[in-house]
Parts: structure tokens; C-alpha cells; sequence
């Protein structure tokens, strides 16, 4: 193999690489609200779910901390000033990533991360609802392409408005 040869082999791009070092539970919060109004009967939940995400560096090369933050808040569809419970989720993998060019990492760890630990939040919340004496909550996929997107939008539309409006000319 020529020098050329064999430096066009060594510019060639790799692959990306992704392994899930760790994942876990950080914090985990379960009230059942119904139970301690001491409210029984069927009732009818109105769930409603927020998902934040984070996303960080680790001191050791090419690892990361993805922070996925849940909140599902039921309150019954009669009545919607009843809570019938409270569940704060705060579930983190370690990702040893490389090869996933600067300007692509910031999507990558917001949006392919947080999809391979969504199963096993889904789990959590499915057993944890179960456990705490209602029906198992089994969440809707959830879109983190189009989260990340409507986030990157918000940001710029909060940025414009700091601005504010350009000058007029006179």
C-alpha cells in the first residue's frame, strides 16, 4: 500500500459508536393522593406528563450523563381539582460515545439517548403506578425528535424577544 493509499484509509470516516455504560434511578417519588384523602371507588384519571431532558459531559473522554426528568400528575376527569397521585422520575444512563461529529452531538444526546432508556422508564412507571394500587400506567412513546425541535424553537423564539425589535430608520 502506497503513503497515499494508506492516508486516505486513515481519513476515512468511522462509524458512530454508542454503549450504555450505567443507567439508573437518581430519584424516584410516588404520592397516592387518593389514598391519603381517603377517597375509594373507581375513578377516572386524567393523566398528564411533562418530559425534560439534560444532557452532560463526564470527566472521563467521550462519556456522557443523560438525564431524563419525569412528571406524571393524574387528577380525576369528574373533577380535576382532585389529584389522585404524583409521580417525579429523575432516570440517568452513561453513554460512552464516539466517531458523532461536534455539531451532531447536542441531537444525539437529546434525542437518540433518552430513546434507548425510554423502555425502561416506561417499566418503572408501569410498576410503580401498579404498586401504588392503580391501573399500570403505560406511557405513550414519546417523540424526542420532536421535543428536541420544539425546544431548539423555543429557545430562538425567547432569543428574538430578548432582542427585541430592530430600530427603525428615520
Amino acid at each position: 500500500m502506497t503513503d497515499t493509499e494508506n492516508g486516505a484509509a486513515d481519513a476515512a470516516p468511522q462509524p458512530p459508536k454508542m454503549n450504555v455504560l450505567a443507567q439508573f434511578v437518581r430519584d424516584l417519588s410516588f404520592e397516592n393522593i387518593l389514598a391519603q384523602k381517603g377517597v375509594s371507588g373507581e375513578v377516572q384519571p386524567d393523566v398528564q406528563v411533562q418530559v425534560n431532558l439534560d444532557a452532560k459531559k463526564r470527566t472521563a473522554d467521550h462519556q456522557f450523563e443523560v438525564l431524563l426528568k419525569l412528571k406524571v400528575d393524574a387528577k380525576s376527569k369528574a373533577n380535576p381539582d382532585d389529584h389522585l397521585f404524583l409521580l417525579e422520575l429523575d432516570y440517568v444512563g452513561v453513554f460512552h460515545i464516539e466517531n458523532i461529529p461536534e455539531d451532531q452531538l447536542h441531537p444525539f444526546l437529546l434525542i437518540e439517548c433518552p430513546r434507548m432508556l425510554f423502555p425502561f422508564v416506561r417499566r418503572i412507571v408501569s410498576d410503580v403506578t401498579r404498586d401504588g394500587g392503580f391501573m399500570p400506567l403505560n406511557l405513550d412513546t414519546i417523540d424526542f425528535l420532536a421535543l428536541y425541535r420544539n425546544e431548539i424553537a423555543r429557545r430562538q423564539q425567547q432569543a428574538a424577544v430578548a432582542e427585541g425589535p430592530a430600530p427603525a430608520n428615520a
